[in-house]
């Protein structure tokens, strides 16, 4: 089974770098799945802020799923090993987690792996500051028409799809400028802030909702899809699509604003 070997090879990765992993299994439509957690645990102040970082494994049924959401998994994968020493100076735990059943059937359902994640934090009392979702992070197109969107933010952002959006519902305003400020301090890659209703379609098209549904602040990080990857959810979702570069360089941004958002007194 694809989505087994997928965890298998996550598992090892995560264990190769140095991390205990937590595996938190449970079982849809009979089959036993699994989200993957590390923790890079603050010395300063452990247990007291958690900050989230997550993308989800599956992909869409029959499909390579490389751009979406492999791009979004090898982001965590090289953000777990960039930050692995960031404990000792950091004032918040930062949790690394890799979520199955994102997609359909399952998605935006209780057996969905992110929402089973949220759930047993909120149960748990865990002081979530921020969540990051790493969605479908590696198609860009310097073509003019190349970007689309619902109405009405067709009316306000470049139609030139050559940029990284931090996306977040309107009650997230300042956690995602805060975010993309950070991005931008580090990095010049091209960036757009969107904040809307959760009515319009795509905002909360991904795990981050699951986490404010549990009442935490939460964005998702995205090229944004469906909007502009000719390719989502289809047999052609295949590695040659992913711009490599422009994708590492996303990261070496989201590094940076991991690290400003865990120093932060």
């Amino acid at each position: 089974m694809a989505l087994e070997a997928a965890a298998n090879y996550l598992e090892a990765e995560l264990v190769s770098y140095g991390y205990q992993v937590r595996l938190q299994e449970f079982v849809a439509s009979g089959v036993k799945v699994r989200n993957l957690e590390v923790t890079i645990p603050s010395q300063n102040a452990p247990g007291q802020r958690v900050i989230v970082v997550g993308a989800h494994y599956d992909s869409a049924h029959e499909t390579p799923g490389a751009n979406d959401n492999a791009t979004g998994t090898a982001a965590v994968l090289a953000l777990a090993k960039k930050l692995k020493a960031l404990g000792a100076t950091a004032q918040s735990d930062v949790m690394l987690v890799l979520y199955t059943n994102e997609e359909p059937p399952y998605f935006k359902t209780p057996l969905m792996g992110s929402r089973v994640h949220a759930q047993a934090l909120k149960a748990r009392g865990v002081p979530v500051t921020a969540m990051l979702s790493l969605e479908t992070m590696g198609y860009f197109s310097d073509d003019a028409g190349s970007q689309k969107y619902p109405w009405p933010l067709n009316q306000f952002y470049p139609t030139q799809g050559d940029f990284i959006a931090f996306v977040a519902t309107t009650a997230d305003l300042g956690p995602v400028r805060t975010g993309v400020r950070s991005f931008r301090s580090h990095s010049a890659f091209p960036s757009e802030v969107i904040a809307a209703p959760r009515f319009i379609p795509g905002v909360d098209y991904s795990d981050h909702a699951a986490y404010i549904d549990a009442g935490y602040p939460a964005l998702m990080v995205t090229d944004t899809a469906p909007y502009r990857y000719p390719h989502y959810h289809t047999a052609q979702d295949t590695p040659d699509k992913v711009d490599f570069d422009r994708l590492a360089r996303v990261v070496q941004g989201l590094e940076a604003v991991v690290r400003d958002l865990a120093l932060q007194p």
